[in-house]
C-alpha cells in the first residue's frame, strides 16, 4: 500500500468519525442540558428557603438574672434569624428564586410586625419608670431602623437598617449588663407588660379574622339606624384564593415570633406574673400558639369550606390564634388587678 492510499484511507476514517459526531450532536443539546441544571438548581434553592426556621430553645445565660436580659438578647435573636436563615431576607429579592417564593416573605412580615410591637414597647414603656421620663438613646435609634419599608430593594435597604437596628439592641444589652455605662433600665412592671400585650392582642384579633375570611362570611358594617336595616349595613368578606397562603404564612410568623417574646417574657417578668398568679395563663398562650406552629403536611395550603370534605387550615389556624387571644385577654386582666 502506497502513500497515497494510506492517506486516503487516513481522511475516510476521519470523515467517519465526524458523521459519528455530528448525529451524536442531534441527541445532545447544550443549552438545553445547562438550562435544565439551572432549573434544578433554582428549583432545589426554592425548596430549601421555603422551610420555615424551626422554634430555638431558651439557652442558660450567666447574665439571665439581669432583668430585661432575656427579651432584649431574644429579640437580637428573632433579628438575627430574620436576616440570616437559609436564603437570607427574602421579602425584597427581585431575583430569582427569591422574586416568585411568596409564603417565607410572608412569614418575615409577620416576624417583622412583632420585631416592630417589641421594639416599640421597649422604647416608650419598659426602658422608662414614667411617662416623662427620657427615652433610653440606644432604643431611640433602634426602634425606627425597624419601620424601614421591607419591601424597598433599593435604598434604604431593609437588611441593612434592621441589622443596624440589632447593633443597637446589643448596645443597649450590654448597658443593661453594666458592660458599657451610662448604665440602662428596665422596669419589670405589670403596667409595662399590659402596655406591650394590648398591642399584642389586636394583632392576633386582626390575623384571627383575617383567617377565618377564607370562607367568605357576612360582617357587620356599623349600626342599623331607622332608615337602614341589619341587612343593609352587613357586607361580605371573603379573602381571595390567591392571598389565602399568604394570610396563613403571615400568621404563622406572628405565632413563631410571640412565642419566643413570651417565653423571654415569663423569665424576665417572673415575679410580676407568680404576684398576680399570673403564670398560668401565659403558658396557656405560649402552648396555643406552639400548637399552631405544627408541620403542614399537605403541599399546599386548602380551602376547603367550614363543614366540607376538604380541610381549610386557615379555619385550623385561627381555631389556635382565637384561643391564644382570649388566653391573653384573661392574662392583661390579672395583671390589671391589685
Amino acid at each position: 500500500m502506497n502513500f497515497f492510499q494510506k492517506t486516503l484511507m487516513m481522511c475516510h476514517r476521519v470523515v467517519k468519525r465526524i458523521r459519528v459526531a455530528d448525529e451524536i450532536s442531534k441527541f445532545i443539546n447544550l443549552p438545553g442540558i445547562v438550562s435544565a441544571f439551572i432549573f434544578l438548581l433554582l428549583f432545589f434553592f426554592s425548596f430549601n428557603w421555603s422551610n420555615e426556621p424551626g422554634l430555638t430553645p431558651l439557652g442558660h445565660n450567666e447574665s439571665e438574672n439581669v432583668t430585661g436580659f432575656r427579651i432584649v438578647s431574644t429579640l437580637i435573636e428573632v433579628v438575627d434569624i430574620l436576616l440570616n436563615k437559609p436564603g437570607g431576607y427574602l421579602s425584597n429579592d427581585v431575583m430569582p428564586p427569591g422574586v416568585w417564593l411568596d409564603n417565607i416573605p410572608s412569614w418575615e412580615f409577620g416576624v417583622l410586625v412583632q420585631v416592630r410591637d417589641l421594639s416599640k414597647a421597649l422604647r416608650e414603656s419598659f426602658s422608662r419608670s414614667q411617662s416623662q421620663s427620657s427615652e433610653d438613646p440606644d432604643l431611640s435609634f433602634a426602634e425606627p431602623r425597624f419601620n424601614v419599608d421591607h419591601l424597598s430593594w433599593a435604598v434604604p435597604w431593609p437588611e441593612s437598617e434592621y441589622a443596624e437596628g440589632q447593633e443597637f439592641l446589643t448596645s443597649y444589652m450590654e448597658r443593661l449588663n453594666n458592660r458599657r455605662s451610662p448604665a440602662a433600665e428596665f422596669f419589670s412592671r405589670a403596667d409595662n407588660l399590659r402596655y406591650w400585650l394590648l398591642t399584642v392582642e389586636t394583632r392576633l384579633g386582626s390575623i384571627s379574622q383575617r383567617l377565618s375570611s377564607s370562607v367568605g362570611k357576612h360582617r357587620i358594617a356599623g349600626v342599623p339606624d331607622e332608615e337602614s336595616s341589619a341587612e343593609n349595613v352587613r357586607r361580605h368578606v371573603r379573602t381571595s384564593w390567591l392571598l389565602i397562603d399568604n394570610v396563613f404564612y403571615e400568621a404563622r410568623g406572628t405565632a413563631w415570633a410571640l412565642v419566643h417574646f413570651l417565653r423571654a417574657v415569663n423569665v424576665d417578668f417572673g415575679d410580676v406574673l407568680e404576684k398576680k398568679r399570673a403564670r398560668a395563663s401565659l403558658q396557656q398562650i405560649i402552648y396555643e400558639l406552639e400548637s399552631s406552629l405544627q408541620i403542614v403536611h399537605a403541599p399546599i395550603i386548602l380551602n376547603g369550606s367550614g363543614y366540607g370534605i376538604f380541610a381549610n387550615h386557615s379555619l385550623v389556624m385561627a381555631s389556635y390564634i382565637s384561643r391564644a387571644n382570649a388566653a391573653l385577654i384573661d392574662l392583661r386582666e390579672l395583671l390589671s388587678q391589685g
